[in-house]
């Protein structure tokens, strides 16, 4: 099973307000959205050893962070898909989950990275079991499907 995802990476500098987001300070936080450098710093890394975006660490704005860590993800549900095709296999099950947190400075919940998990089956030809199989399989299935009427 493979296992690759999208996380919170860490803060970085940057020194513009978080356009488009309330001014307005809750009780018990130290910051409103709009000033949260916290959320303006925050960056987003890929750990996974696939060909995805997000390699180098990169900021994703608090409303934006659903969609982008979602598209993300399904990059690696793609590259599942290929990569069975390339090598005689089958995608069995794909997993996708995507968690969420509060920021500590200015209390708004963002998306705070992603996981996606993967699992697929290979089929070796040349195996003598999976021949064999074949070979039973074809007495059953055999005429199963068969149209009469036409």
């Amino acid at each position: 099973m493979a296992v690759s995802g999208i996380g919170n990476y860490g803060n970085g500098m940057q020194s513009a307000l978080n356009y488009g987001e309330s001014a307005v300070k809750s009780s018990g936080r130290k910051s409103s959205p709009a000033e949260c450098e916290t959320c303006k710093n925050r960056k987003y890394q890929d750990g996974s050893d696939e060909m995805v975006s997000f390699k180098s660490a990169a900021h994703i704005s608090p409303g934006a962070s659903g969609s982008r860590v979602r598209a993300h993800e399904q990059e690696h549900v793609s590259n599942a898909y290929k990569k069975a095709a390339q090598k005689n296999g089958k995608v069995m099950a794909t997993n996708v989950s995507v968690s969420t947190s509060v920021c500590p400075e200015c209390g708004r919940t963002y998306v705070s990275g992603g996981e996606t998990r993967t699992q697929i089956k290979y089929f070796n030809e040349e195996n003598p079991y999976q021949k064999g199989k074949k070979i039973a399989d074809s007495a059953i299935y055999s005429g199963m499907h068969v149209n009469l009427a036409g």
